[in-house]
């Protein structure tokens, strides 16, 4: 085997994270530039996604930054034109992008329940509306594309003040399978992480006194999963031999018991 497949066996490759700014996007999309990959990130916060992309330049690597607010249609339609133009398609979508606002559900907290709605399921759906042609095209090109989403333990567990958040999930990893069958005869492997407890912004939004308490106390009785964790495991999602598909990944911190 050559240095160069060994080393970055993504080389070639277009790959396209959301929720790109922080967290396990970013680590992510550092991980698959590493690879070799040529990495678009993707998020609202332009200066954050601008200093990703010199880290990664100055680490070898090469990205391009796209601000775009995922809710937005018109925005993710215009962004996955882009990478159509400048890069010749995406064959590697990592949906990302999420927010957690867990409250009991009688405080009616209805702006919240519609902002995880928003941003987890009808954010998730633009971005593969946009970006599923590109995958199918080059998938079938190359003989290979990935579709990795983001879930969550909560998609399979219960966590009381959690249900929405939790049903939001819950529907990333079933809407998943079912993408698996429709794309797996075109070459798009999909595949979805579903991470227990790991240390990122996600938990600076909550802002429900109970779930804060009951964080505060996980975070002294176990060690959290790091993004570099989560990246990890995306970059081995990717590599693998085209005929193997992770479907459902399911990656807790030791300690941690549901």
């Amino acid at each position: 085997m050559s240095t160069l497949t060994s080393t970055t066996p993504l080389q070639g490759r277009v790959a396209v994270v959301t929720g790109a700014s922080s967290g396990i996007g970013e680590a992510a999309a550092e991980k698959l530039a590493s690879l070799g990959a040529r990495v678009v990130v993707l998020a609202r916060r332009a200066d954050k996604l601008q200093d990703l992309v010199e880290r990664i330049a100055k680490n070898g690597g090469t990205a391009v930054a796209i601000a775009a607010d995922v809710t937005d249609t018109t925005a993710v339609r215009a962004a996955a034109d882009r990478v159509e133009t400048e890069l010749g398609g995406a064959d590697l979508l990592f949906n990302n992008a999420g927010v957690m606002l867990p409250a009991p559900i009688e405080e009616l907290a209805t702006g919240q329940w519609q902002h995880q709605i928003d941003l987890n399921i009808a954010g998730l759906m633009n971005v593969i509306g946009a970006f599923t042609p590109q995958l199918v095209s080059v998938g079938q090109k190359r003989g290979v594309a990935d579709l990795i989403n983001t879930s969550s333990i909560a998609a399979q567990n219960i966590f009381p003040n959690f249900a929405v958040y939790s049903g939001t999930k819950a529907y990333v990893t079933h809407l998943s399978r079912h993408l698996r069958v429709e794309l797996g005869a075109k070459n798009v492997r999909v595949s979805t992480i579903e991470p227990g407890i790991v240390g990122t912004e996600l938990q600076s939004h909550v802002t429900d006194q109970g779930a804060l308490d009951w964080l505060e106390a996980s975070k002294e009785s176990m060690q959290w999963l790091t993004p570099h964790d989560i990246a990890e495991t995306i970059g081995f999602i990717a590599t693998l031999p085209p005929h193997v598909n992770l479907q459902q990944v399911t990656i807790m911190p030791t300690a941690q018991p549901n």
